[in-house]
């Protein structure tokens, strides 16, 4: 490992200096910040959403298709199955 010169020295010295003094001030800047924010941060909403009872049915449930297809879709649903039969 070679010698340093004292000039080396003294200029690698300086460097180490002025970072370890851009660090603190670096550092000082995280902490202001973090504190300005620190107030800005919310707790989670919290939402409650509706159970529904195991034990009763789902009103939006439709227990006769045929009868949902046969009321929303009744002419268009006749008209597109009318020659299903004659292709067998």
């Amino acid at each position: 490992m070679s010698e340093f010169t004292d000039n080396q020295f003294l200029e690698r010295l300086g460097l180490i200096k002025e970072i370890a003094a851009r660090q603190k001030r670096v550092a000082k800047i995280k902490e202001k910040r973090k504190a300005i924010t620190r107030h800005l941060k919310r707790n989670p909403v919290q939402r409650e959403f509706a159970q529904v009872p195991k034990n009763e049915t789902n009103i939006n449930h439709w227990t006769d298709a045929s009868k949902y297809a046969n009321e929303y879709y009744g002419e268009t649903m006749r008209e597109t199955t009318r020659f299903d039969n004659d292709w067998d």
